[in-house]
């Protein structure tokens, strides 16, 4: 159900915060008090943004038309025709399309399509889809919500959490049923699949962890998640219940994206500092992998068949390589360049596919590790930032909008392997 007036305190998570538009004139302190561009339309914004956000968060304009606004909005809020065409017009008029954040696309001979869904509930930010039960589930943060999608018939349906959830994001268990990371309220929780209820709530045994950020299971139906802000990582057992949390080595390193290797080893990327983590999934003992390059952030990772790891430094705009054996690492620039923050990862038949989030519109990037080149798609709705992506059963990728409440598939029509 598209819900209208309570969704229009969401306006402003486009204009402010979810597409980091600036506004021009002078700045308040306060909440609220941000001087907007005279002209109609501006009592639509200024009304309803400063229920949900700062007014300090706003920054690196990007900007549409009139049709691009109005494409955007559209999967924001639900608003009457009238309002709808005087807010598109101002904002078109007052932030129009600015230069220099077009990706830079390379062509190649790898044929894909795009399909997308935008989900029921407006104003989610809907994030982190995955497969399971030959369904597509995702998880909307800004307003605690579990979702499904059949992909065959594009039905969908969603339950909602305990409201300070806030879910980031979301993986299955080996039966199929959901686990999503609180992480707004530090728990962990499990949806029945089949009944469509939350059956099962973990919180964190310790004060200090209070944010699951993201998951992942080992063949031995273990979740081990990664708890940014607290500078943790955690592993529970649902079979015995027993849940045990470690801090990292280093302060401050904000582990991020996680992965399971062949042999169970876990690894994840350090978002706060020029690292990558290996941990041992009995004795959760860390081990640090340290990039050359101080500014390194890795927010993902992903691994090839024979457990290379292949990452993306979000802060120098580059796809990396770490052999896990050696620990030697070897670097490409994004074809966008330093300033593209490559953001989400995922290898399917040994090919590396991420985006470029900082590009508008969004690109999809795909590389061949053996031939060492690249190829990449503008994204169709390119409004920003795909911030998890996962392969499905059959070959293909999962990606999301979240900005604009988009689940999405990505079908590769053809492919080069190489394994």
């Amino acid at each position: 159900m598209r819900k209208s007036a309570f969704f229009a305190v969401f306006v402003v998570a486009f204009v402010a915060v979810a597409l980091s538009v600036p506004v021009e004139g002078q700045r308040g302190r306060g909440r609220g008090q941000i001087q907007l561009p005279e002209g109609p339309g501006q009592e639509i914004v200024s009304t309803t943004c400063v229920g949900c956000h700062n007014p300090g968060l706003v920054a690196n304009a990007t900007g549409y038309d009139q049709a691009g606004w109005r494409g955007l909005v559209s999967t924001m809020v639900d608003l009457p025709a009238g309002r709808m065409d005087t807010l598109t017009a101002y904002l078109a008029e007052h932030f129009p399309p600015r230069p220099g954040r077009e990706p830079t696309l390379i062509s190649g001979d790898v044929d894909i399509s795009f399909q997308e869904w935008i989900v029921p509930t407006l104003g989610q930010r809907s994030r982190d889809p995955v497969e399971a039960n030959g369904k597509i589930y995702w998880v909307g943060q800004f307003l605690s919500i579990v979702g499904e999608l059949d992909p065959t018939t594009g039905e969908m349906r969603e339950i909602q959490l305990d409201a300070d959830a806030r879910p980031h994001s979301i993986t299955a268990d080996a039966d199929g049923d959901l686990w999503y990371m609180g992480n707004g309220n530090g728990t962990l929780g499990k949806v029945n699949a089949e009944t469509w209820e939350v059956e099962q709530i973990v919180r964190m045994n310790d004060p200090n962890a209070v944010d699951p950020h993201t998951g992942v299971f080992n063949d031995d139906g273990v979740l081990f998640f990664t708890l940014q802000q607290s500078n943790m990582i955690g592993r529970f057992d649902p079979d015995s219940g027993n849940l045990r949390l470690i801090t990292l080595p280093t302060e401050n390193g904000r582990p991020y994206g996680i992965k399971v290797n062949s042999e169970g080893t876990l690894w994840f990327g350090y978002n706060g500092s020029n690292r990558i983590g290996r941990m041992d999934p009995e004795t959760m003992e860390v081990t640090e992998f340290p990039t050359p390059w101080p500014e390194t952030r890795i927010r993902r990772l992903a691994l090839l068949s024979d457990d290379t790891i292949f990452y993306l430094d979000n802060g120098r705009g580059t796809l990396g390589r770490l052999d896990p054996d050696t620990g030697d690492i070897a670097e490409w620039p994004s074809p966008s360049g330093p300033e593209s923050h490559p953001y989400a990862i995922e290898v399917i038949d040994d090919i590396v596919w991420y985006n470029e989030s900082n590009q508008r519109p969004d690109a999809l990037v795909r590389f061949d590790p053996a031939t060492e080149t690249f190829q990449s798609w503008a994204i169709p709705s390119g409004y920003g930032i795909i911030r998890h992506m996962r392969k499905t059963e059959d070959g293909n990728l999962l990606i999301h909008q979240s900005m604009s409440n988009r689940i999405g598939l990505v079908t590769i029509q053809a492919v080069s392997t190489s394994n």
